[in-house]
């Protein structure tokens, strides 16, 4: 019998080692259900679909990442966090490495569900920008946020083919595409009048 404050967490990791096995399209939430140890009307209480559970599984990725403890140094820029922020999202996931791979197969081939799942996408992004001590509250909050989405989904494609035990190769094409964002972002043009009026402010004024 599964306590019933343990059967989300019951349910995400039934689904997760169903979807490792065989394939996330093929699993039913019967499949789920009976992985789970309850009935389908437990099941429906919890989660009243598989989108229901994949949200919830993505949920738990951003807790586990805002639970993390980052040692951030004085000297180290928004992308140095970042890069250990995101990294640390690439940790959590690999723990589900199989099952994650043949969801975001699934995701492709269905952009229903992908666009059902995009909304949480940006926001899991915003808090990991605040994790990384970034404020979502400027005027240009929207497009970095976006942005980031974009360093995530391609860093995400390197994560799936690196299978490296140190990950060197998503760190380098997360660190790649890092540095492409930075550059973009410095040619808004809120940034562009920010570094032109510290310029100014820096140079020395006329004898």
């Amino acid at each position: 019998m599964v306590k019933k404050a343990d059967r989300p967490q019951q349910v995400i990791k039934a689904a997760l080692e169903l979807a490792a096995a065989t394939h996330w399209s093929s699993v039913s939430l019967r499949d789920i259900a009976k992985a789970s140890s309850l009935s389908i009307a437990e099941l429906h209480a919890l989660y009243p679909s598989k989108t229901a559970i994949l949200k919830a599984y993505f949920a738990s990725i951003d807790t586990s990442v805002l639970s993390a403890k980052f040692a951030f140094d004085e000297e180290d820029g928004p992308r140095d966090r970042l890069f250990d922020v995101l990294m640390r999202r690439f940790d959590v996931l690999a723990e589900n490495r199989d099952a994650v791979t043949d969801i975001l197969k699934a995701l492709r081939r269905d952009p229903v569900l992908a666009l059902c799942l995009a909304t949480d996408l940006d926001s899991s992004m915003r808090w990991m920008l605040e994790a990384a001590e970034i404020n979502t509250a400027g005027p240009n909050h929207c497009l970095i946020v976006k942005g980031l989405v974009a360093v995530w989904l391609a860093t995400l494609q390197a994560w799936q083919h690196d299978e490296s035990e140190d990950m060197s190769r998503t760190m380098a094409a997360l660190d790649k595409n890092l540095r492409r964002a930075e550059r973009l972002i410095s040619l808004l043009p809120s940034n562009r009048r920010r570094r032109q009026t510290a310029e100014t402010q820096q140079s020395p004024s006329p004898a």
